[in-house]
């Protein structure tokens, strides 16, 4: 046993490979395989599948330069520079422009009436809570319902007054003329699986170079009208510089770091981030307060600035690539299952009608073999009491001559088999004499016969297993290998070497090609064409009588093999 598992060990298994001479076929696989490494050399160049990649970590610093000079109402001529359009602070990858503003001044700590707003309008004093706020308000209640215009009254409160009462902002913007303002944006990026650094001021880029560059001739110049960047994303400048908004300013860096190929260089690219349409969206646009303090004959005063303008948002994203072996062979093994097409696309045009049914046919059978799965194997019975044959499943607990039948068919004769035995039996001898057979003395009784036995003439030296415990009748009578014919047509030596002979003319029958030959001679006999792929089984008390004409010179017999290790013939004989 441990022989045989090592034996077993030591195999391997293959797939089954058909060929087909044809110059068609041929001409077409090979067009087809043609096409599939184009596409996938293709696929490899434009996508760059040979090389490692590396994200980028960058950083962005930005500098806005401009003047404008407008005129604020209840303040007058302004002039803006750097300081005062570019916001309190600059936030992360981002700057922002002033370019509408609304003006509240000479606000003082006192107490004033609350601007007027829904649900906010009172007639007494028992209207407004002392000390009640919420976000909505400017400042705390004190109790008292004042007069805010000839119409309205609204609760005091203590606050910063006058308090800011305008909150639309002016059309056009008061400075629009930022659209003429100009960025340079300093973007430093870094690759750290390739120690690869560089940034967007180019080596090459001196400093008169920046002084004078502009985008519309060079698309790689950092420096950027700030007009031309909002029309560039789809919108226009003075539009949109009424409310504000949110503009992103797109950084790529795609980069090939092979040594005759190396390019790295930004491009850039442009869009609206936020909603534009006011109608559609609550607060729109981008607007802050911020103030300026001042001391008035000792009294602390500010100017309230609500400031609404143009938030440029800088975000760089990108990769690098360097040839990488490992990545070209993972590639490579990827796509090698795309040929599979190739046959699959001819499997299925030789199944159809489009090319050959007869080959179609021919190469279906000689690719495709059906086999049975062990716990589905059906056994064919045939009973000399029974014209009919019993299909049953085969158990390997209950005995096959107690086993309830899957079905029950007609029996379809053989009839070139009927003829051929007609034919052979006119001119042969009588039945072989008992001193031919080789048949043991009587000096040897024979085992009693089993209870599920009905002939009694299954007799068993050996133990049998459930699915060999069959006998030649389904009710009580004489034995099938008592007859005549049984001699003549299964045990006649003649008949079974004429039927060797006549399959091969040049065959030297041996003892075991005789007791096979029996054995499909009964088959043929008693099932006539078996159903489906179900497998005959031959009663033991035939198998018995057989072995005896014809025993095998060593060993014991292998007993009946359905499926698994024995082959379909040798399943159909009983035995290997």
């Amino acid at each position: 046993m441990p022989c045989r598992c090592l034996l077993g060990l030591c195999q391997y298994d293959t797939n089954k490979l058909v060929r087909i001479q044809s110059v068609r076929l041929g001409s077409l696989k090979w067009c087809l395989n043609a096409g599939i490494l184009l596409v996938i050399c293709m696929m490899m160049l434009w996508n760059r599948k040979y090389q490692e990649f590396d994200l980028v970590v960058s950083s962005v610093t930005s500098k806005v330069k401009g003047v404008a000079h407008t005129q604020l109402p209840g303040v007058g001529d302004v002039v803006w520079d750097g300081v005062d359009y570019s916001g309190p602070s600059q936030d992360k990858n981002s700057f922002f422009v002033v370019t509408n503003v609304i003006v509240t001044k000479n606000q003082k700590q006192g107490k004033c009436a609350e601007v007027p707003l829904i649900g906010r309008l009172c007639r007494t004093d028992k209207d407004c809570e002392k000390g009640a706020w919420d976000p909505l308000s400017h400042g705390i209640q004190t109790g008292t319902c004042l007069k805010f215009d000839l119409l309205r009254k609204t609760c005091e409160v203590s606050a910063w007054c006058p308090i800011e009462a305008k909150t639309k902002p002016p059309r056009p913007a008061l400075l629009a003329a930022a659209e003429n303002f100009t960025v340079l944006i300093k973007n430093n990026i870094r690759f750290p699986a390739f120690n690869f650094i560089r940034r967007n001021i180019l080596p090459s880029m001196s400093g008169s170079y920046l002084s004078s560059c502009q985008r519309s001739r060079d698309p790689l110049c950092p420096i950027f009208r700030l007009g031309d960047v909002v029309r560039d994303s789809g919108e226009k400048f003075k539009d949109m510089a009424v409310e504000g908004g949110v503009i992103g300013i797109l950084i790529r860096w795609d980069c090939n770091l092979d040594r005759f190929m190396e390019r790295c260089l930004p491009s850039y690219a442009f869009r609206r981030l936020d909603e534009k349409e006011s109608n559609k969206t609550l607060y729109p646009g981008l607007n802050f307060r911020y103030a300026k303090y001042s001391t008035v004959n000792g009294v602390e005063e500010r100017t309230l600035y609500k400031a609404f303008g143009i938030r440029f948002d800088v975000m760089v994203y990108g990769q690098a690539g360097k040839f990488s072996f490992i990545q070209l062979i993972i590639y490579i093994g990827s796509t090698v299952s795309y040929y599979a097409l190739t046959t699959m696309l001819l499997d299925w045009l030789i199944g159809t009608s489009c090319y050959s049914a007869e080959v179609g046919q021919n190469y279906s059978e000689r690719k495709v073999e059906a086999l049975q799965d062990t716990q589905k194997c059906i056994l064919c019975v045939s009973y000399v009491d029974d014209r009919n044959l019993r299909l049953v499943k085969r158990s390997l607990k209950k005995s096959l001559q107690t086993i309830k039948p899957k079905s029950v068919q007609p029996r379809q004769e053989n009839i070139g088999h009927l003829k051929a035995a007609l034919s052979l039996l006119q001119p042969m001898s009588p039945s072989p004499s008992p001193s031919d057979a080789h048949t043991p003395s009587d000096s040897n009784p024979k085992p009693p016969s089993p209870s599920w036995c009905k002939c009694e003439r299954c007799h068993c030296n050996t133990s049998t297993l459930p699915h060999e415990e069959l006998c030649c009748r389904h009710s009580d009578g004489a034995c099938i290998t008592s007859s005549s014919v049984f001699e003549e047509l299964v045990l006649s030596r003649a008949l079974l070497e004429a039927v060797l002979l006549y399959r091969d003319p040049f065959t030297t029958p041996d003892t075991s090609a005789l007791r096979h030959c029996a054995y499909r001679q009964y088959i043929s006999w008693r099932f006539g064409v078996p159903t489906g792929d179900s497998h005959p089984v031959i009663p033991l008390c035939c198998v018995g009588r057989i072995r005896e004409m014809y025993p095998k010179p060593h060993g014991a017999f292998s007993g009946f093999r359905p499926i698994g290790t024995a082959s379909m013939q040798a399943c159909a004989n009983g035995e290997k």
